[in-house]
């Protein structure tokens, strides 16, 4: 009885554990997607300075800046990018792109523009 015990806690622990990693995205996966929807404001080093950003107002989120990006949560970050800055109480500059990117395509740049903030 105790060995069924045993066994079944390490399965639920294991399992558990995986289903918590497959929430996390891959840096490497979220670089084009980056490049593709974000690069055009953030910039490519994510400063905020892309080429669609000086006639911008407010200018776009500088997503290096370490100190601002690790009070914000991944759900958050999900919430802006698939939502956009109006449905999030921010400017409505920033495009909803929850109609065209997969949660895993989300979860990945979301990855990606937190290991901007880690250089």
């Amino acid at each position: 009885m105790r060995r069924f015990g045993l066994v079944s806690a390490i399965l639920v622990s294991t399992t558990l554990g995986l289903a918590i990693g497959a929430e996390k995205g891959v840096p490497a996966k979220g670089g084009p997607v980056y490049a593709t929807y974000c690069a055009a404001c953030h910039g490519n080093a994510g400063k905020g300075d892309g080429p669609g950003a000086a006639a911008l107002n407010p200018k776009p989120r500088d997503l290096t800046d370490r100190a601002y990006m690790v009070k914000l949560n991944d759900q958050y970050l999900s919430d802006i990018v698939s939502k956009g800055g109006a449905a999030m109480g921010k400017s409505s500059l920033m495009p909803p792109w929850g109609t065209a990117l997969k949660e895993d395509d989300i979860r990945n740049v979301i990855a990606y523009v937190r290991s901007l903030s880690k250089r």
